[in-house]
């Protein structure tokens, strides 16, 4: 299993999501939280079965119907790039 790395940008997304969730419902944020950091972390178990993504080298974990995290898998690690809502355009342009 390699270790899994969250980049600042994904860490700056996630709490820039969980924010704005828990100002209508924090539970739901909470549990939102946890689930995205859990599947973030399973990431480094069989990180080449999920879909190629949207950006060369990189590939996409949708792990809430909403939410997509995009990562790359480096030779030490997995290093998860950005937690995406999946209405987002992506790559920006």
């Amino acid at each position: 299993m390699l270790p899994v790395v969250w980049l600042e940008s994904a860490n700056e997304d996630l709490s820039q999501i969980i924010s704005y969730i828990s100002e209508h419902n924090p539970s739901a944020a909470m549990a939102l939280a946890e689930r995205l950091i859990e599947d973030g972390e399973n990431l480094g178990l069989l990180p080449a079965l999920y879909r190629r993504g949207r950006v060369l080298g990189t590939h996409e974990f949708v792990s809430h119907p909403n939410y997509i995290l995009v990562y790359r898998k480096t030779l030490v690690a997995i290093e998860i790039l950005n937690v995406l809502h999946a209405r987002r355009q992506y790559p920006p342009h």
